[in-house]
């Protein structure tokens, strides 16, 4: 099973501080930005910055300056099943978020990753 980096999310205080930070200091690339959502281009991934206190933030998981990896798979269900198999925490079961579906899982050290299907 191939899984890819989609992107990373990284919470945030400060949105614009953030975006220019990334932008202009760093020179990543601007792929586009809102108030709740800002990609920069990693080239086959993004940098994506998230307010920290947006709703539905959790504040154990989405602190400022904390960050979750987002992979993509080709079968979401396969992937989920086998998480379950191997007794991987599972943060949420796959589920629609914005058109995509979705899980949430957690490594051993409580840091939470997204997974979604190709």
């Amino acid at each position: 099973m191939k899984i890819q980096v989609r992107y990373v999310v990284v919470h945030v205080a400060d949105m614009q501080r953030a975006t220019t930070f990334w932008r202009d200091q760093v020179g990543l690339a601007l792929r586009f930005a809102s108030p709740h959502w800002t990609e920069l281009d990693l080239g086959n991934a993004a940098l994506a910055l998230h307010p920290a206190d947006a709703p539905g933030s959790k504040p154990d998981h989405d602190a400022p300056g904390t960050c979750r990896p987002g992979f993509a798979v080709d079968d979401l269900d396969a992937f989920h099943a086998r998480m379950e198999t191997n007794g991987v925490t599972v943060l949420e079961a796959p589920t629609l978020v914005f058109g995509s579906r979705v899980a949430r899982y957690a490594d051993p050290d409580g840091m939470p990753f997204a997974v979604g299907q190709i």
